[in-house]
């Protein structure tokens, strides 16, 4: 039976303000199990310019078994952390931070936080994300009209995607925006809100990530005209629209690049990292020569591309394009090259610009490992990251495999890599290892900041998540997605059952012609059920979390608020779990949303949940109630 303990997160539930400024005083709440104690004291610590503070903390009353404390804190950083102290009699003292309840001190990088920078737009956690990635999503019969580019290697809708060199790259199916807008029904249908879309600018990939130009869309995708389109016919559909932006670098073929290569004195040499005196070798990512990388030192940069008024970022988010906001590629290596770290400058520039631009515009971050340094409220909104959801979610619902890969050269490798992890394939977590993960990788990250970090089954640099699903585990899979918090995301095919082993694979055309197959009809319309559930169900986007019982095959959690509260089962062997007394206030009028599992009410208030596993399962509840 599960163990009852102090709570605290923060949802609205346990902080008053969510959007402070600084020096601004905050309310925060504590929730206690009546009869966990007796206390002597609660405080809170913060640790503002690195000294310790405290305040203390007064009870409020009880309400359904659960004592309440708040106290003050005052914001005195733009990202200030603080812990609960609960004082026992007889001088045991435990603290309270984003990982739990502990006996011994606390890291302060594992405070609860109160950002007081400007708040990410409300909208952001109400929002299901589509991502598309162009070449291969739809192809509309204006796209016939346009000539094979030259680097591109064309081949038909049906024909396989090519994993190695040259293909990897240069194989082209030729899918536009028209075919996008063509499409937007099927989005609409299931129900997301959130169209991002891999680069559309001119290059030499079928990526797009190597830009020839931030100035216009690829003619080949239909140009900046289809590009309005899209949005406007998106925005009359309830849904906003993303772009992808290369912060890191440009592509050897971009304008600037070009300008300088060869040619020292250049009015954008100081763009990138030349590093001889002829201006002909240069740093790049990761030593790719197609992708010199920029630098950010050089205040003309900085104006082009984030501060001018007409820069790159300013453009796009402007009319007649008005995107709703940005994913920056490889943000985590943005300004930073080894002894040299601009990250945050830049970051905090793109923040600035978008606030002046459009205020109601996102900014996400692709920060594919611990982003938590970067995730402090100063520029992201949140990320694109793979620690805190996506990878422990495959290695506890993903079926071993010692298959081989492919590499780029197209030799075989025997033992496969997991993520970039060359780790001899996708390692077997329980579903308590999952949600240590889950708990590991988001305890740094303030909380305000986790409800915008993108919690994805797979995207275009993955495999994709069916290659490897044990039987019966997509449901469960697509269900955390949408029910833990963060912003959930669909890539462009899952829905169709799509498979791939690795980043490449995956981005293969979409099958429009199997839609009326029985089994894909089927995989369609728990999708719909799954996306509708989390946009039925506001607290799913912006409610607390408190896990309840995790074991190795299942974990049970609540999504809470003062109107509703949903309870979440999810399994992979079967479960079979007992909540203590108290645990779950008005489970007895819970209301099952989707799934088939059990729950019974004990007189004494226990709840005691089953289901045979694989297995997901959701009960609309009471909200929480306050004293």
């Amino acid at each position: 039976m599960s163990v009852l303990e102090p709570h605290h997160d923060g949802s609205a539930l346990y902080v008053s303000n969510d959007e402070p400024a600084l020096g601004e005083t905050v309310t925060v709440r504590l929730r206690v199990p009546a009869g966990y104690g007796p206390l002597a004291a609660v405080r809170t610590r913060s640790n503002p310019d690195h000294e310790p503070e405290w305040t203390v903390a007064v009870r409020i009353g009880s309400a359904d078994g659960w004592d309440w404390w708040e106290a003050p804190v005052t914001v005195r950083n733009p990202r200030h952390g603080y812990r609960f102290v609960l004082v026992h009699e007889g001088s045991r003292v435990e603290w309270l931070n984003q990982t739990g309840i502990h006996t011994l001190e606390t890291l302060d990088s594992e405070d609860f936080a109160l950002v007081a920078n400007p708040a990410p737009p409300a909208w952001l956690r109400d929002s299901v994300m589509y991502q598309v990635f162009p070449d291969r999503f739809a192809r509309s019969a204006e796209a016939d009209r346009h000539p094979t580019p030259e680097w591109a290697i064309p081949v038909s809708w049906d024909d396989p995607v090519d994993p190695v060199m040259p293909g990897r790259s240069q194989q082209f199916y030729g899918g536009d925006i028209p075919g996008i807008i063509e499409r937007l029904d099927h989005l609409v249908d299931l129900g997301v809100n959130l169209l991002y879309l891999t680069p559309v600018f001119p290059a030499a990939s079928n990526h797009r990530y190597d830009a020839a130009s931030f100035d216009s869309v690829d003619p080949l995708l239909g140009g900046d005209e289809a590009y309005i389109r899209l949005i406007e016919q998106a925005h009359a559909r309830g849904i906003r629209v993303i772009g992808d932006l290369t912060s890191n670098h440009s592509g050897d073929r971009h304008e600037w690049f070009q300008q300088a290569l060869g040619n020292p004195g250049a009015e954008t040499e100081s763009y990138y990292y030349f590093t001889d005196a002829g201006n002909t070798e240069y740093e790049s990512w990761l030593g790719t020569p197609t992708l010199p990388k920029f630098n950010w030192a050089s205040e003309a940069l900085r104006e082009r591309f984030i501060t001018g008024d007409d820069s790159v970022v300013a453009k796009w988010l402007k009319p007649p394009y008005s995107i709703d906001g940005w994913r920056i590629d490889v943000a985590n290596m943005t300004g930073r090259l080894g002894d040299v770290d601009l990250n945050a400058e830049v970051r905090q520039l793109l923040r600035e610009t978008m606030l002046r631009i459009n205020p109601d515009a996102i900014l996400l971050g692709e920060s594919t490992n611990d982003a938590a340094s970067d995730l402090q409220g100063d520029g992201w909104h949140g990320a694109m990251t793979y620690p805190s959801f996506t990878r422990p979610l495959w290695g506890w619902l993903s079926e071993p495999t010692g298959e081989p890969y492919l590499t780029a050269e197209g030799d075989e490798r025997t033992e496969p890599w997991f993520f970039g992890q060359p780790i001899g394939g996708i390692p077997r977590y329980t579903a308590r290892e999952f949600a240590d993960a889950v708990t590991r990788f988001t305890s740094g990250i303030p909380w305000r900041v986790r409800l915008g970090n993108m919690q994805p089954l797979d995207t275009h640099d993955t495999g994709r998540f069916a290659t490897n699903a044990a039987e019966g585990t997509l449901p469960v899979a697509v269900g955390l997605s949408m029910t833990l918090p963060g912003v959930p995301v669909v890539f462009a095919g899952d829905e169709f059952g799509l498979t791939g082993a690795d980043g490449e694979a995956s981005r293969t055309p979409m099958p429009w012609s199997r839609q009326t197959e029985p089994e894909l009809a089927e995989r369609l319309r728990m999708y719909r059920q799954l996306v509708g559930l989390r946009r039925a169900h506001p607290v799913l986007g912006d409610g607390g979390l408190r896990w309840l019982h995790v074991d190795d095959e299942t974990v049970v959690f609540v999504r809470e608020g003062a109107d509703e509260s949903v309870l979440v089962l999810a399994t992979r062997g079967g479960a079979d779990a007992e909540l203590a007394p108290g645990a779950l206030p008005g489970a007895e009028g819970a209301e099952t949303l989707i799934g088939e599992a059990t729950l019974a009410v004990a007189s004494d208030g226990a709840v005691a949940l089953a289901a045979d596993g694989p297995a997901f399962a959701a009960w609309s509840l009471p909200g929480v109630a306050l004293p």
